[in-house]
């Protein structure tokens, strides 16, 4: 409409006089014949959907040019204009055509520039979706925003306009990413579809700023996230230096196209200069496509201004404690003082030191909570990204806190302590601004309101799942259990062994509810304990509990004991308190630690030297690293250094943390003691003084922070003759593709920790493709394979590509490429991993579930089933043996590099002495060392869609499982 709009020429007697020129909104009234005629163009171009002229028309922008007062009739009066031309356009063909009453920014993004309060906002866009209700529009587009807290002002706005009209719209909502990859006040596109999650939107999506190409990664990232249609509706490329759109239709068609191609679109539109002739190839574009499926997932989401997911790969996420007044004397008195600026950099402390959420608790007796929560919030959301656990028990601090939160946010706690009053309460807040909710495990019983045992646990839990996913209709994706935390040594015998039961109740309610989420206040447990005493009776009891499947620990982020720097003592302690092991584990404990100060390691001069070095790392501590360091440079190379001691203690840190007694948070400290080690030797490292052996560009993939492989890799390419470009971390595809064109390296290097960046690597080595870059490509990461870099990354990227197991073979390949070039290393890499597989032609999309049988073919007889109850039995060891894959276990486990069956058809000595080793493993295993199990049941069951769900007796006809299959166009099936 702008664009169409602008070309028109209009004087400023048109918008009605030189105090209205350039008001666009007022045309409706001193033009309405110019306006009509822009709609009436995009119609005949193909247009299904035409937005008002209303972008600016809260009585907040209109206010500047003194039309506040008219807000209401300006909404009213375009939305009548657009249905007029909409209903034409359908009378002439018979198609149907829509009308979206267009919702704009505002001229206040609220998080970033203030200007305007959350209530105030919210009565701005009351008035113009009022307006645009009673015009007579279809739908409401909520467009071009750029900060999250305006677009739920947005939401409950048109939610109060619909209760006072009786009148309900579908609700679009686009977001503008800047160039910057980030909308303005600071969220990713995947935390604007986290946050936006709980609303029942008609489609989400990006609109504006930047052409299409440009929204590649953020539409791509957010396909799979949406449950609800996708839109892009980009600016026809960049404007020049005089405000020229330079790419036309068929260039904005191109890359639509492939998107739509890609699955990852529902609606395509065009924004700030795009014309009739754009939208006349759009419609033609998208003729015969196949529109995207919705996901269906169950994902926990959460979100600030980034994204965090509550997933076993990074079990259990930190959620900071310090910024409560209930728990933090220093917090507390800063609150008090009123020095919430200094307050909120408790927050940032917090979040440095490693919290992915982060609690914050105002509820100080003496003091007004609500005005705290005014006061304090505006100071932290500007210095954290990571999502808010709001921590009150006043509905409306609650709600205040709310709208402060750009994001999705957690609030604890609720519980069934006053029957279901708090559930009535809260919920509906959860429903309006989009949070999840802790459900702590209380009832109104008046004897055990506070369930201690496993089992009470359990039943509160359950119940609270039913009524919560029932009655007031939550995903049970937004709940989050807190099976409660009771001090094990004030004496009390009603909590003696609480600790084992809170354990066992933790994972029975896992099993259970497995779609929901865990949090516990790990440092209950050890109220009223010496504090040296405390600190490892806390390590312990998380150890326990992240075992037994805990998603979230409440804990000091800046004060964390690993339980692998735990002697076997402490632990035994410990454990025979948290289980109540033994005639009096308390008195045990105590006595123990009664005169201790709090914990020291081993006294460092006591290890030598090359242990020293890897305790650090293994420990996350940089006390005497830097002088240890120099001690060892005075025996051996910089880089032997690297590879010895430092590269021994990373290798444990993996160890300890698969078998769970390292949590994530741990590792990335482990990592920084590992890169500030490297960033001391490097200065000391040769540097080759040959001259220059090729460019090479390095990046950590989008998503991912971890950047101490990728960092060693340009130190020791660096130190052998090569120029290293690293662009850092978090890199998305269109800025290394920029960085490609800019500086004309001869390889590309690709890094990244999570399981998720090996498939961010595919979808970044796809865009390569799609840009023409063919340089050889390496990759590298804790998560990647050579399997998966061939089968998965080198088909999308259709290039040279090549698997890095660390760095020091990093270096070894790029001098291969440099001397020999890519193909005896690829067709080895090929040999060793399996050739890529080849791509697949496109299937047609199924965007609905085909109609389901009606009719059961019994020619074929059923057996009866004997029970429905759960069966063990055990199995020969022999045949279990016989069912392993030996090029996983003897590959991917035991270090063997190469192919098992070559190697053994070879007789590799080395895979040879493998083979006896574990032989000889196996023989004490059949002399009674390992027995093995299994478990089998029937269900009952039935089809549900694309899905067979399961029951039992105790499901309460709510399914205790579900196997999701993939649509598909044959004959009838399930």
């Amino acid at each position: 409409m702008g664009t169409a709009l602008q070309d028109a020429q209009l004087s400023p007697e048109d918008f009605g006089g030189e105090e209205l020129d350039g008001c666009n909104e007022n045309l409706v009234f001193t033009r309405p014949d110019v306006v009509r005629d822009v709609h009436r163009r995009y119609l005949e171009a193909g247009a299904d959907i035409i937005e008002t002229n209303t972008f600016g028309a809260t009585p907040l922008v209109l206010a500047e040019y003194g039309l506040a007062a008219q807000a209401l009739e300006i909404n009213r009066v375009a939305a009548e204009l657009a249905r007029m031309e909409a209903d034409a356009a359908r009378a002439s063909d018979g198609r149907p055509r829509f009308v979206a009453g267009s919702i704009g920014p505002t001229t206040k993004a609220i998080s970033v520039t203030g200007g305007v309060s959350f209530k105030d906002l919210v009565e701005h866009f009351r008035v113009q979706a009022l307006g645009l209700m009673e015009g007579g529009a279809d739908l409401l587009l909520v467009e071009t925003q750029q900060d999250t807290r305006n677009i739920k002002a947005a939401t409950l706005g048109i939610e109060q306009a619909a209760a006072a009209s009786s009148i309900s719209l579908p609700l679009l909502i686009s977001g503008t990413i800047e160039a910057t990859g980030t909308m303005l006040a600071g969220q990713t596109a995947e935390a604007l579809v986290a946050s936006l999650a709980h609303l029942d939107l008609f489609s989400i999506g990006l609109n504006c700023a930047t052409g299409p190409e440009f929204m590649t990664d953020s539409i791509r990232s957010m396909s799979p996230l949406a449950r609800t249609r996708l839109s892009c509706i980009p600016n026809a490329g960049l404007p020049d230096e005089d405000g020229n759109y330079l790419e036309g239709p068929a260039q904005i068609a191109a890359v639509l196209e492939r998107f739509a191609d890609a699955g990852w679109l529902n609606l395509v539109g065009g924004c700030c200069g795009t014309t009739p002739a754009h939208v006349r190839e759009l419609a033609a574009m998208v003729q015969g496509k196949a529109p995207r499926r919705l996901p269906d997932h169950h994902r926990s989401l959460y979100s600030g201004i980034d994204l965090v997911e509550a997933e076993e790969d990074n079990r259990p996420l930190l959620v900071g404690e310090r910024t409560n007044v209930i728990g933090s004397r220093k917090f507390k008195r800063l609150i008090r003082e009123g020095s919430f600026e200094e307050a909120s950099e408790v927050a940032r402390a917090q979040a440095r030191a490693g919290a992915q959420v982060l609690d914050v608790c105002l509820a100080d007796p003496d003091r007004d909570e609500l005005e705290d929560v005014r006061s304090f919030l505006p100071e932290a959301i500007r210095k954290i990204k990571i999502p808010l656990m709001i921590d009150s028990t006043d509905t409306a601090v609650a709600e205040e806190a709310l709208t402060w939160s750009q994001g999705k946010a957690i609030f604890n706690s609720i519980n069934l302590e006053e029957g279901e009053e708090r559930f009535a309460e809260i919920t509906p807040l959860a429903h309006r601004f989009g949070a999840a909710l802790v459900v702590g495990c209380i009832d109104e019983d008046p004897d055990q309101g506070m369930a201690v045992t496993a089992q009470r646990k359990l039943e509160v839990a359950q119940r609270s799942h039913a009524l919560l996913t029932g009655k007031y209709l939550m995903r049970a994706e937004d709940l989050i259990f807190d099976p409660l935390v009771f001090p094990c040594a004030t004496g009390d015998e009603n909590y003696l062994g609480s600790a084992g039961e809170t354990i066992e109740g933790l994972r029975l309610i896992k099993e259970a509810l497995p779609r929901c989420r865990t949090v516990l206040g790990v440092s209950n447990v050890s109220f009223g304990l010496p504090a040296a005493g405390r600190e490892v009776l806390n390590s312990v009891f998380l150890y326990h509990c992240t075992r037994a499947g805990l998603d979230m620990a409440i804990v000091n982020t800046e004060k964390l004991e690993r339980f692998a720097s735990l002697g076997d003592e402490e632990v035994r302690l410990s454990e025979d308190l948290l289980f109540n092991r033994g005639d009096d584990p308390v008195a045990a404990f105590a006595a123990h630690y009664r005169d201790a100060k709090p914990r020291a390691s081993r006294p460092r001069t006591e290890l030598p030297l090359d242990e020293r070095l890897a305790a650090c790392v293994i420990e996350g501590s940089k006390e005497g690293l830097l002088e240890d360091l120099d001690l060892k440079m005075q025996e051996t190379a910089p880089l032997d250094i690297i590879n010895g001691p430092l590269m021994s203690g990373m290798d444990e840190v993996g160890r300890l943390f698969n078998g769970n007694q390292l949590i994530v948070a741990e590792v990335l400290q482990s990592a920084e003691v590992m890169k500030a080690a490297v960033a001391h030797l490097e200065p000391h490292m040769p540097t080759e003084a040959r001259a220059n052996k090729g460019r090479i560009l390095l990046a950590t993939v989008k998503g991912d922070v971890h950047d101490i492989g990728k960092n060693l890799v340009e130190i020791i390419l660096s130190n052998n003759g090569y120029e290293v470009i690293n662009l850092g971390i978090k890199v998305p595809p269109a800025v290394l593709i920029e960085a490609v064109r800019e500086h004309q390296p001869d390889y590309i290097g690709l890094s990244g920790l999570l399981v998720k960046s090996a498939h961010q690597m595919v979808a970044t080595a796809s865009d390569l493709h799609e840009n023409k870059i063919t340089l050889p490509l390496l990759v590298g990461g804790a998560a990647l394979s050579g399997r998966f870099t061939q089968q998965r990354i080198a088909p999308a990227y259709g290039a040279p590509t090549l698997h890095a197991r660390d760095a020091m073979q990093g270096l070894a390949l790029v001098e291969q490429l440099r001397k020999e070039g890519p193909d005896k290393l690829v067709a080895a890499q090929q040999e060793m991993h399996g050739k890529p597989l080849a791509k697949r032609a496109p299937r047609p999309a199924t965007s609905s579930a085909s109609e389901q049988s009606e009719v059961i073919d019994h020619s074929l007889p059923i057996p009866p089933v004997p029970d429905l109850q759960r069966h063990e039995c055990e199995i020969d060891l022999d045949e279990a043996f016989d069912l392993i894959n030996p090029q996983m276990l003897y590959g991917k486990h035991m270090g063997y590099r190469g192919r098992f069956e070559r190697g053994l058809r070879e007789e590799d000595p080395q895979l040879l002495k493998l083979v006896d080793q574990l032989d000889a493993v196996k023989q004490e295993c059949r002399a009674g060392a390992m027995k093995v199990r299994g478990v089998w049941r029937w269900f009952a069951a039935e089809a549900e869609a694309d899905a067979i769900v399961f029951y039992d007796a105790a499901s309460g006809g709510s399914g205790v499982g579900r196997l999701q299959f993939p649509r598909q166009a044959g004959q009838r099936g399930l």
